[in-house]
């Protein structure tokens, strides 16, 4: 466990906590640190928990998997967030299925560059989450009008919305507290 404060323990939990825990063990059964950063306040935890599910592992979303993870790991990448990148971009690597693709990809985000490797609605996507991470206030109208003019529909929009907010949300949490994955299982379809 690494943070700049206090991070409680499985061991050290009380049954409040403990059931926070519970609600946010990964497939691996274990507790990353971007949620036991919150053990001494519990409710957030729970509320982190419920965010991060509806967000990007909600059966109701109907964009690709492998990019809400891109997207994750661009507003990461964006925000120098070393630890969600780790984390979203493990994922990304292996939703995308293609190693040479993904260094590619990788590479593009990293230099700030998406139209490198993508274009159409992707890109209008990247650009997006470019623009609502770096300057929000310079979202307009327009915008939302360009990302429906290259096919996606408002149920989409709202989807990508979210994913960037809860990432700058996730990203400056991480960030202020100096979290670490110091202990963590990177990347949410890591071997156990």
């Amino acid at each position: 466990m690494s943070a700049w404060i206090k991070m409680i323990s499985d061991e050290d939990a009380d049954e409040v906590l403990s059931e926070a825990l519970e609600q946010a063990r990964t497939p691996h059964g274990t507790v990353d640190n971007v949620m036991r950063v919150h053990s001494l306040r519990p409710n957030t935890m729970r509320g982190h928990v419920t965010l991060y599910h509806a967000c990007l592992h909600d059966d109701g979303n109907s964009i690709p998997q492998w990019f809400q993870e891109v997207m994750g790991s661009y507003v990461s990448t964006l925000n120098d967030c070393a630890y969600s990148y780790a984390n979203h971009w493990t994922n990304a690597k292996h939703l995308i299925g293609d190693d040479e693709r993904a260094n590619r990809i990788e590479r593009a985000l990293k230099g700030r560059q998406p139209e490198i490797q993508f274009s159409g609605r992707e890109l209008a996507a990247l650009r997006y989450a470019e623009i609502l991470t770096l300057q929000p206030g310079a979202i307009s109208e327009d915008t939302v009008l360009t990302l429906r003019e290259t096919g996606w529909d408002d149920g989409e929009i709202l989807e990508m919305n979210q994913i960037i907010c809860y990432f700058n949300y996730a990203n400056r949490l991480l960030n202020g507290l100096g979290v670490t994955t110091a202990g963590d299982v990177v990347g949410y379809y890591a071997e156990t």
